[in-house]
């Protein structure tokens, strides 16, 4: 098995042989007893043979009148003749492959997803001194854990949940602050007041005496809630009134929209992404589920000054695109919505639109105008203190 792997690719070359009497130039080969694998008769006077590189040096002391040339190599010179005639292409893909492994092992984001910038700023700062930020290695499951545990110990009153998630190049940091249980406030003595005109739909008292009624008028600075307990008109105890009022609140709305729209939205994906181009084309390195429609960050991270071969780090925004053209009723339509979607965006969970109704309509050469009547249900609370009194 050994001979037959090193007769394999072991060094051969194919000898083209020009002169008279090949046989007795044959016969010479055998006597010095030069191996022959081939032999290929091209005419009277011309023959190929394919003998080792060892066997060709001998061959050249002995060939007297003969032409010798080398027309092919076969086995490991044959391997060496490739590389060294595509020596660059394949130094540009070792280089390339290599800087793909360090990049693809290289942290370019870390992400801390919470409401407090101080406490975003705390955590970059102890991931830092951990190593992990941007430019270091990627640490494995293991190292993350152990940092994981160790920022956890350190700040125990602030921090009730970490973690720490790995996605390709990024790191996404996800944390849960510590609330300390604060003592209970000691509210003054106050009423609960409209802080719009509105007509009352809801009254929900936790303390206090309540002085209007559902579907009553109130204006700006009427109380509903009441800090004074009364008995016969009498004031007897005060108490710090607390509760929540909601009223039916009217608002108008003029909005105007295109009859022909388009818009790019991004949907809020992203995604860190290489590249490798060659020409013209652009390939996406493990990429299984690319972005169809997308805005590109791109910078260039390796070029070959001798082959058209680059490397790109890009980071992609997903983008949905909207290209539409309405006639005069959808676009009334989508100006309602649209009017609808922006009273809706500043309503909390117990808010909401009760009706709507068009007022106006006016339409130009490449717009509508619409004017729209809204009653919102609307959380119309607001807080007046009283003077104290003595109360016998």
């Amino acid at each position: 098995m050994k001979n037959a792997f090193l007769e394999y690719f072991g060094s051969k070359v194919r000898v083209c042989v020009k002169g008279k009497n090949i046989e007795r130039f044959l016969k010479r080969l055998a006597n010095k007893k030069i191996e022959l694998y081939e032999i290929e008769y091209v005419k009277y006077d011309e023959i190929n043979i394919i003998i080792s590189k060892e066997a060709y040096e001998k061959v050249e002391e002995i060939k007297t009148i003969y032409e010798l040339s080398i027309t092919k190599v076969y086995g490991i010179e044959r391997i060496k003749q490739i590389l060294l005639k595509n020596k660059y292409i394949i130094l540009a893909f070792c280089v390339g492959f290599v800087l793909l492994w360090i990049l693809t092992h290289t942290t370019f984001e870390v992400e801390v997803i919470h409401t407090s910038k101080e406490m975003r700023n705390l955590l970059q700062e102890e991931l830092s001194k951990n190593g992990i930020t941007k430019w270091k290695p990627i640490k494995s499951y293991k190292q993350v854990q152990e940092i994981k545990t160790t920022i956890m110990e350190k700040y125990k009153d602030k921090i009730e949940w970490l973690e720490i998630e790995n996605i390709g190049t990024k790191y996404i940091v996800r944390v849960e602050e510590r609330i300390l249980t604060e003592e209970k406030p000691n509210y003054p003595i106050q009423d609960i007041v409209a802080k719009k005109s509105a007509i009352l739909l809801r009254i929900e008292g936790e303390s206090g005496e309540i002085v209007k009624n559902i579907n009553d008028y109130v204006k700006v600075g009427d109380t509903v809630i009441s800090g004074n307990i009364k008995l016969n008109e009498e004031i007897k105890q005060q108490v710090s009134a607390r509760g929540k009022i909601y009223g039916e609140v009217w608002y108008k709305s003029t909005v105007e929209y295109p009859l022909s729209y388009y818009e790019e939205q991004e949907t809020g994906k992203k995604k860190n992404v290489y590249t490798y181009q060659f020409l013209n084309k652009r390939i996406e390195l493990f990429q299984f589920h690319p972005f169809e429609n997308k805005k590109i960050e791109s910078k260039t991270i390796w070029k070959s000054n001798i082959f058209p071969i680059s490397f790109t780090y890009e980071k992609q925004k997903e983008i949905k695109v909207i290209d539409e053209t309405y006639n005069k009723e959808e676009a009334i339509q989508k100006a309602t919505e649209v009017a609808i979607q922006k009273i809706k965006d500043r309503l909390s969970e117990k808010e909401e639109i009760i009706r709507v109704q068009q007022l106006k309509v006016e339409e130009n050469e490449r717009t509508i105008v619409l004017e729209l009547f809204f009653a919102v249900l609307e959380d119309i609370t607001d807080i007046k203190p009283i003077e104290p009194i003595v109360i016998e």
